[in-house]
């Protein structure tokens, strides 16, 4: 027991650092994105030291014909960047690939340095499929070990109106596909279906223990390719279209090797379909504001990550294993789950996760209570985040599917999630808000850092009077380490909250951070003195540097 224990505890450290979260730039433009304001910082401490190399070694070259360009909008102390572009290039070309990209934050003139620095200009392409076809070819023959510092990507201008795509490689293995330089005032509807063609990591399934076996004996009956060799794990499509979406599926099947697949930003999308993911880690699906349906079919997925309305989701976990192994790790055993729906419902949604064996007739299926709509039920849900640690939940989608069937108490162990840390959102912090997120918690014993967030444009679902008696004295969390809120109008709602929260802690001193708007946070202090006798022991005080020990949660910065 203690084994397991300590394994879930290392993986979810894992997954907190997971690799793949960084391989883009974060979005700013809204407050749910990251913070950026320590960026610059970062960037030019490792800009500096390439620039010294560059003073050094490269004062044989001579850059006094470069006439450098007038910049009025600059801050004129900002000498870096009023160096001329060529200069710049240069130093972009030394950074590591992530720090070269997030020059783009830095200002206007910095947005597109980089592509210009370290991806090659192709103007002879015509068409998407011959754009698509010329990035496989640049994949296959990338090589990681020999190559060039400024060859990360292709920037395709296509003409005709249809903009440019940009494809980059990164040094993780991932291969990020651009389509937004070519959007379109009004999107036209389209369905993506990707069939991926994935060999599975797992070898426990009698298929591919088989083949483990043949290749035990027989190596160089299975051709492998050199190790220099660039193996694409994670795959990025941003703003696919109605005009490159059959493209797109014609790539995807030649990635082998993929593990991690996001789409985003897709205007226009409707029906999003992936099919023979067996090897797919995580899947993540973003901002894709006409999205109505998901469906996947995959054997190995553990994260599953979306924003944007309530649809209807299809998931079937194929589970080939031998009857006799207790323990796979094949299906929909999810360990982090990110449903960020604060956008509200479709009309018509359901959430359909199965898992299908060939041992079994039909689908293995847990037990459902008589709700008219099974998939529309709490029930079906729960057991599909049952072992989920990284998890993001909103109020009103909770509230909505709740069954009052559903004895969810502490005395219902089997009804436990797994849950290491919650984000919380909802539009408001109402008594009966909190009593819902209270009643949540009584199905995460084992949590240890919760988030929540105030978010005036989530949906409001009105209240359901489901969770008005539900809650009497929330239970004792006993590993709970941190509290955060934020988006709260006053001090006079955060002290609310605080109260209705502190039980939590038990006898253990209550750590409850706020972060209102801007960029200082308040921390929740117990008073040495009351001012009025009866008065609220606690109160808020600005703090500095509480972040450094206590993370925000995994999904914010997405």
């Amino acid at each position: 027991m203690e084994k397991k224990v300590g394994r879930k505890k290392i993986n979810h450290e894992k997954q907190r650092h997971d690799p793949d979260d960084d391989i883009n730039p974060r979005n700013t433009s809204s407050s749910r994105y990251s913070d950026t304001s320590g960026l610059k910082d970062y960037v030019f401490h490792q800009i500096i030291p390439s620039f010294m190399y560059i003073w050094k070694h490269d004062q044989e070259k001579s850059y006094k014909h470069v006439d450098v360009p007038k910049r009025n909008n600059m801050d004129p102390n900002d000498f870096i960047s009023h160096l001329p572009d060529d200069i710049l290039h240069h130093i972009i070309s030394l950074l590591p690939f992530k720090s070269a990209v997030r020059t783009s934050f830095l200002s206007t003139h910095w947005k597109h340095l980089w592509k210009e620095a370290l991806l090659d200009s192709v103007h002879d392409v015509i068409t998407i499929e011959a754009a698509i076809t010329a990035i496989t070819s640049f994949v296959d023959d990338f090589d990681t070990r020999h190559r060039p510092r400024n060859k990360w990507g292709l920037i395709f201008e296509l003409g005709h109106g249809r903009g440019s795509l940009v494809a980059s490689i990164s040094s993780n293995s991932s291969l990020k596909l651009d389509f937004s330089a070519g959007k379109q005032e009004f999107p036209m509807p389209f369905d993506l279906f990707l069939k991926l063609n994935l060999a599975p990591p797992n070898r426990l399934s009698c298929r591919y223990m088989f083949d483990w076996l043949l290749e035990e004996n027989h190596p160089s009956q299975r051709e492998q390719p050199p190790s220099n060799t660039m193996r694409v794990k994670s795959l990025h499509l941003i703003s696919v279209s109605h005009l490159s979406n059959m493209a797109v599926s014609s790539l995807v099947p030649k990635l082998p090797f993929l593990r991690s697949l996001t789409i985003a930003k897709c205007n226009g999308l409707q029906s999003l379909q992936i099919k023979e993911a067996k090897g797919l880690r995580k899947l993540v699906v973003l901002d894709c504001p006409h999205l109505q349906s998901l469906s996947f079919e995959g054997s190995s997925l553990k994260s599953f990550r979306y924003r944007g309305n309530l649809v209807s989701f299809r998931f079937r976990g194929k589970c080939n294993c031998f009857p006799l192994i207790r323990f796979c790790e094949c299906g929909l055993l999810l360990d982090d789950a990110m449903i960020d729906i604060r956008q509200g419902a479709l009309t018509q949604w359901t959430w359909d996760f199965e898992i299908e064996t060939p041992f079994s007739r039909g689908l293995r299926k847990g037990n459902h209570c008589d709700c008219a709509n099974k998939y529309k039920c709490f029930n079906s849900i729960l057991r599909s985040i049952k072992d989920v640690q990284s998890l993001t939940m909103c109020r009103w989608f909770y509230e909505t599917t709740m069954c009052r069937k559903l004895p969810f108490s502490s005395r219902c162990p089997e009804y436990y999630l797994s849950v290491l840390e919650l984000w919380w959102i909802d539009c408001s912090m109402e008594r009966e808000s909190i009593n819902a997120l209270l009643c949540f918690l009584k199905l995460c014993p084992n949590l240890k850092r919760l988030n929540i967030t105030l978010d005036p444009k989530c949906y409001n679902l009105p209240s359901t009077g489901k969770f008005s008696t539900s809650v009497i004295v929330p239970d004792k969390l006993d590993d709970l380490k941190v509290v955060k809120i934020e988006g709260f109008a006053n001090e006079e709602k955060e002290n609310f909250m605080a109260r209705r929260l502190i039980p939590l802690f038990g006898e253990n001193n209550p750590v409850i951070i706020s972060k209102p708007n801007g960029k200082c946070l308040k921390h929740l202090v117990k008073m040495a003195k009351l001012e009025k006798k009866g008065k609220y022991p606690y109160k808020f005080e600005m703090v500095e540097n509480v972040d450094e020990n206590f993370p925000d949660h995994v999904h914010i910065n997405i």
